[in-house]
C-alpha cells in the first residue's frame, strides 16, 4: 500500500494542488492522478475559513468515487454534513465562508455540491483501518483501545480529539495530549490540532500544519513516512498553532 496522507486542507485549494503536483500527481483530467498509481488519502475538514471549500468538496469526492483516494470526516465535515441535512446549527467558526460559497451558486449548483458532499460523508467511515492494521487514520487521532470501535464516545473523541469539556479564554476547546500516551504499534496519522511543524511522537503523526491559518499544508508519504508540505498563502496567525511541552 502506497498512500500520500493530507492533512487539514480547510478550503486552501490552491496549496491542495501545489502539494499533490509536488508529489508527482498529474492533474490533466481536472483532479489529481498519481503515474505510480500512489492513492491520496484526506483526514477531513476539507472546508470552512479557506477561499474555496467547494472545490476542495469537488475534488475530493471526485476522487473517492474513482476509488483514487480515501477520506475520513472531521468535526468542520461532520457540522456541514448536518448544515446541508436542514439540520439547525451555527454558521460559525468557519462554516460562514463555505455557506457564503454556497449561497453565490444556481440553485442546479447547490442541489450538485450539496448531494456530491451528503454521498461523500455517508460512504466515508469514521476512520480508516489500512494495511492489515499497521495504519490508522482517524481525524484528531484515537486511542488504542478504541481502534475497531465505534460508539458516540468514539466518534466525539475522532472528530475532536481529547477533550476536558473545559475552554480556553479564546472558547476553543481544552483538549489532553493523547498522543503523548499512545503505546501502540499501529501508525495513527490525524490532524484537527494545528502545529507549526508536523509532529511525530510515538507512532503518531500529527499532520495538520494549520494551511487555513498561514502554515503549511502537508503529506505524509506511507510506508516510507517522509514528510512534504507547501506554503500556505494566507495570513499566518500564530495563536492558532498549538505548542508542546
Amino acid at each position: 500500500m502506497r498512500l500520500d496522507i493530507i492533512g487539514d486542507i480547510h478550503g486552501c485549494y490552491d496549496e491542495l494542488k501545489k502539494l499533490t503536483e509536488k508529489l508527482g500527481y498529474a492533474w490533466t483530467h481536472g483532479y489529481p492522478i498519481h503515474p505510480q498509481n500512489r492513492k491520496l488519502a484526506f483526514l477531513g475538514d476539507l472546508t470552512d475559513r479557506g477561499p474555496h471549500s467547494l472545490k476542495v468538496i469537488e475534488v475530493v469526492s471526485t476522487l473517492v468515487k474513482k476509488r483514487l483516494a480515501y477520506y475520513n470526516p472531521g468535526n468542520h465535515c461532520n457540522k456541514l454534513y448536518r448544515y446541508f441535512k436542514g439540520n439547525k446549527v451555527q454558521v460559525t467558526h468557519g462554516l460562514e465562508t463555505t455557506v457564503a460559497e454556497y449561497d453565490d451558486l444556481t440553485q442546479e449548483k447547490r442541489t450538485l455540491i450539496r448531494e456530491k458532499f451528503i454521498h461523500l460523508y455517508e460512504q466515508a467511515p469514521l476512520y480508516h483501518i489500512l494495511d492489515e492494521g499497521k495504519l490508522i487514520l482517524a481525524h484528531a487521532g484515537i486511542r488504542e483501545q478504541d481502534i475497531g470501535k465505534y460508539s458516540s464516545k468514539v466518534k466525539t473523541f475522532v472528530l475532536y480529539g481529547d477533550i476536558t469539556g473545559e475552554r480556553h479564554p479564546d472558547g476553543s476547546p481544552v483538549r489532553r495530549d493523547w498522543a503523548k500516551e499512545y503505546k501502540g504499534n499501529s501508525w495513527i496519522i490525524y490532524g484537527h490540532t494545528p502545529v507549526k511543524e508536523a509532529r511525530k511522537i510515538n507512532h503518531t503523526y500529527n499532520i495538520d500544519t494549520g494551511a487555513v491559518f498561514g502554515g503549511k499544508l502537508t503529506a505524509l508519504t506511507y510506508p516510507d513516512m517522509q514528510i512534504i508540505s507547501v506554503p500556505s498563502s494566507m495570513p499566518l496567525i500564530e495563536e492558532k498553532f498549538k505548542t508542546f511541552d
